[in-house]
């Protein structure tokens, strides 16, 4: 189930709120428990039982972790559940690229496993490894009640795609939310907006994507016209999704951590990743980069955490060489960047910086959206024209102007423009009566669009 469709939108979501908010406070969370499995069920019934055996192993390695946290064993314990939660991860999302890779470079002929990947083990385990290693650290308490934990882990609204939620930033929330009609409603008006990202924009670019790489007739302008198209696609789909999250998480008494901060007003790459999926780089940068030392070690060091950090954020997206060399490809910027570049940039106009992110960041989704080498270097050589393209043909001039308002819309809709705009004074009263009917619309094109059937995939699905 997505939360961009008809079933989500006027059945689920209003029959849950119903019932949520009728029951007493005391089981709410088991409402929201069996609601996030009935929701996660909805696509993948059998993997529904994967997630609550990993929950449940969860729960018992993370009472041993506690009951034996002054003794050696519990490094046992944290251990053990590092190879469980990891191991399924692994099985389910890497045998067959290991497989494959075996094969290719040990001229090996081992059968495929064909595995289907479950929707979200990628955020669900992430979420889970950050809690048992808290417990461990001792910077959370354990949690003995199986409920909220459980409900913590599945917890619908963040459950297939994200933000990775850690359990400290809700912890006192699973134990007693505040619910009021301002949460409520900035709930609502938050994932209407997410809606319409994803939806309006996201959905509307991925056609013109799709469109691109079907088309026999490319020029230069047409290469630019994808590229583009192709990051503010993900950028609304992803960030669109976020906002979603965030925004039901309000509604049911939640504050989940912003995930994105327009990042495409960064002036360097190293801004950029502070802006750029939030949860996901803390994640790597509390349990994998500080473990290893981060920065206080020798260069050499230091560079060798930061390009296995990189290479394990490629590795998350999928698996595939393209995300891999995607993840190295931002691993190295960032080194040169700390090495020496970030002062140089940092003494430019504020445009140049924010241009060379984005050229850079653009290069990178080309890689990121490749399927194989051959294609990437294609399209990124097609930006300047390698390859014998025409500059411009018939069919790109059409689609430029075919998709020119939404292009344009997403062009200022990726920065702080409107947002600073509609906060200015002058801007509130008018804001008051004029955004209800401004979010009315949105439901309303959204609503019409969902129903005629058009492009909808959730990018982050497959992670």
């Amino acid at each position: 189930m997505v939360f961009s469709s008809i079933t989500f939108l006027f059945y689920f979501l209003p029959i849950v709120l119903a019932i949520y908010y009728i029951v007493p406070n005391k089981i709410k969370n088991l409402v929201l428990l069996i609601a996030s499995f009935i929701f996660y069920a909805y696509g993948e019934p059998i993997y529904v039982f994967l997630m609550a055996f990993s929950i449940a192993s969860t729960y018992i390695l993370g009472i041993l972790i506690d009951k034996y946290q002054h003794t050696p064993y519990k490094k046992v314990f944290l251990i053990l559940s590092l190879i469980l939660s990891l191991g399924l991860l692994i099985y389910f999302k890497y045998a067959d690229f290991i497989i494959q890779n075996i094969n290719l470079w040990l001229s090996q002929k081992i059968d495929l496993i064909h595995v289907i990947l479950p929707i979200g083990i990628s955020f669900y385990t992430f979420q889970m490894i950050s809690y048992l290693v808290d417990v461990y650290k001792g910077e959370v308490k354990v949690q003995k009640n199986i409920l909220k934990l459980a409900t913590y882990v599945s917890l619908f609204p963040q459950l297939i795609a994200g933000p990775i939620v850690r359990y400290q930033t809700i912890e006192k929330e699973l134990e007693k939310r505040e619910y009021t009609i301002q949460n409520f409603a900035l709930g609502v008006r938050r994932f209407i907006i997410g809606l319409g990202k994803k939806v309006l924009i996201a959905n509307v670019l991925g056609e013109l994507t799709s469109i691109f790489l079907a088309s026999d007739e490319k020029s230069v302008l047409f290469y630019w016209l994808y590229a583009i198209s192709a990051m503010l696609q993900i950028y609304f789909d992803f960030s669109g999704y976020s906002d979603m999250a965030i925004g039901l998480g309000k509604m049911f008494g939640f504050t989940f951590l912003e995930n994105f901060n327009y990042p495409y007003v960064a002036q360097s790459i190293t801004d950029f990743w502070r802006r750029w999926h939030i949860s996901l780089s803390t994640w790597f940068r509390d349990y994998v980069y500080i473990p290893l030392g981060g920065n206080r070690v020798s260069r050499l060091k230091w560079i060798r955490n930061i390009l296995i950090v990189w290479f394990l954020t490629g590795l998350w997206h999928g698996a595939a060489w393209n995300f891999i060399i995607w993840g190295l490809y931002f691993g190295i910027l960032l080194i040169i960047e700390k090495l020496f570049l970030l002062k140089y940039l940092q003494k430019l106009p504020k445009i140049i910086g924010m241009l060379y992110t984005n050229f850079i960041v653009m290069i990178s989704f080309i890689i990121f959206n490749g399927e194989g080498i051959t294609q990437i270097v294609e399209n990124i050589g097609g930006l300047i024209g390698i390859g014998n393209v025409p500059i411009f043909s018939q069919e790109s001039i059409y689609y430029v102007k075919s998709y020119a308002i939404t292009l344009i819309i997403a062009c200022i809709g990726a920065t702080p423009i409107l947002k600073n705009t509609i906060l200015q004074e002058k801007a509130k009263k008018l804001q008051n009566i004029a955004e209800p009917i401004f979010l009315f619309i949105i439901l309303l094109l959204c609503t019409s669009y969902i129903i005629d059937g058009s492009f909808n995939p959730f990018l982050y699905f497959r992670f």
